[in-house]
């Protein structure tokens, strides 16, 4: 297909919009200020909310477009990476387009707007690896690719930005809201719990892949609770659980042994809750470990493959993903003040350390 600059398919004052507005500074925001602005949703406060992000998304947005045309070795020109960058600057058309909100009748039409900018970008994560693909096939050296990794990682962190801020406002006006939630934040989650149900998910792919599963013990204070984002625990915790799983499926799957149990244990420290996921799957290499967080590593199969439509298809889940599961986890824990670190026992197995800030007074990375 015939590559098309952002300046052929767009308007030029809508490119030069995108170039003033991603110069703005970016504002972020805690996990705290969000439960506690967001614990008494009234009309008042989603106007309130609805006017920050009718500023702060189009900044956000713009940063982004901006940086995925000026991408190295030619990634930018890569078709997959091209229909990324429409799907930014046209969200980022969306936002401007739309007038100054004054009222409630404002606030629930941008709502719907920036769901529908939401939905939009659903599957930028496997877009974004088949443009990386895309490059890799031309090249013979790729592991090496430092400032393609940074730009992910700045690219995918400012993604979970976006979509916390939109789905957190969205959230807010659900009439129903369940128990001790605050959009997207529950104020008493339970970490045992969430870890039971990812460990369940992770546990029927593998069965779904080998026809059997080892078994997952879990230890913790299962009375214990504190505030966060369940969808991001449980998308942490499950991704940690199904890369055991297959490590220990793997190396036991000739063996006349039971495949041992992976142990996840649930610890609540004063500053942070740490999950550790241990397995006996035979470990990593030392030299292979600097690899685990790169996006340029993976050798499995995308589920976006060249031939499906470049829409918002659903991606089908696999054991294998497309090898973005460690890294984009390792953003999910730092986002709000946690980190991810990977030990192994070549030989033997890996524990993965997941810490999870208690405070929730860490302001957002602003990539």
């Amino acid at each position: 297909m015939a590559v098309k600059k952002a300046s052929e398919m767009f308007s030029k004052r809508l490119i030069e919009d995108v170039h003033k507005w991603g110069c703005m500074k970016q504002t972020g925001v805690s996990l705290r200020y969000m439960m506690e602005f967001g614990s008494t949703p009234t009309e008042r406060n989603l106007l309130i909310s609805a006017q920050f992000l009718h500023k702060e998304l189009p900044i956000r947005i713009a940063r982004r477009a901006i940086e995925l045309e000026t991408l190295p070795y030619g990634l930018s020109e890569k078709p997959a990476v091209l229909k990324v960058r429409d799907w930014y600057v046209e969200s980022f058309r969306d936002m401007r387009a739309f007038p100054e909100i004054k009222d409630t009748a404002d606030e629930k039409e941008f709502t719907q707007m920036i769901k529908a900018v939401k939905v939009r970008h659903n599957n930028v994560v496997p877009m974004m690896a088949l443009g990386v693909n895309q490059l890799k096939k031309g090249m013979k050296l790729y592991e090496n690719l430092d400032e393609i990794h940074q730009f992910l990682d700045r690219f995918y962190l400012s993604r979970i930005g976006i979509r916390m801020l939109i789905g957190q406002h969205v959230e807010l006006h659900n009439p129903n809201p369940p128990l001790h939630t605050v959009g997207y934040i529950h104020t008493k989650m339970s970490p045992m719990e969430v870890a039971r149900n990812a460990s369940e998910d992770a546990r029927s792919i593998c069965f779904r892949e080998y026809g059997s599963a080892p078994e997952i013990n879990i230890y913790g204070d299962p009375s214990f609770t504190f505030p966060y984002v369940p969808t991001h625990l449980h998308l942490m915790v499950y991704e940690l659980v199904k890369n055991s799983l297959r490590a220990v499926q793997e190396r036991f799957v000739d063996s006349d042994r039971v495949a041992p149990p992976i142990r996840i244990i649930v610890a609540d420290g004063i500053e942070d809750v740490t999950i550790k996921v241990s397995d006996e799957g035979g470990g990593i290499p030392r030299s292979g470990l600097p690899k685990i967080f790169t996006y340029l590593y993976s050798t499995a199969r995308n589920p976006l493959e060249e031939d499906v439509d470049l829409g918002t298809a659903d991606v089908p889940l696999t054991m294998a993903g497309y090898g973005y599961g460690l890294p984009i986890s390792r953003l999910y824990a730092r986002y709000f003040g946690g980190d991810l670190q990977i030990i192994s026992m070549e030989g033997y197995g890996t524990d993965a350390y997941l810490h999870l800030s208690r405070l929730g007074d860490s302001q957002e990375p602003l990539p």
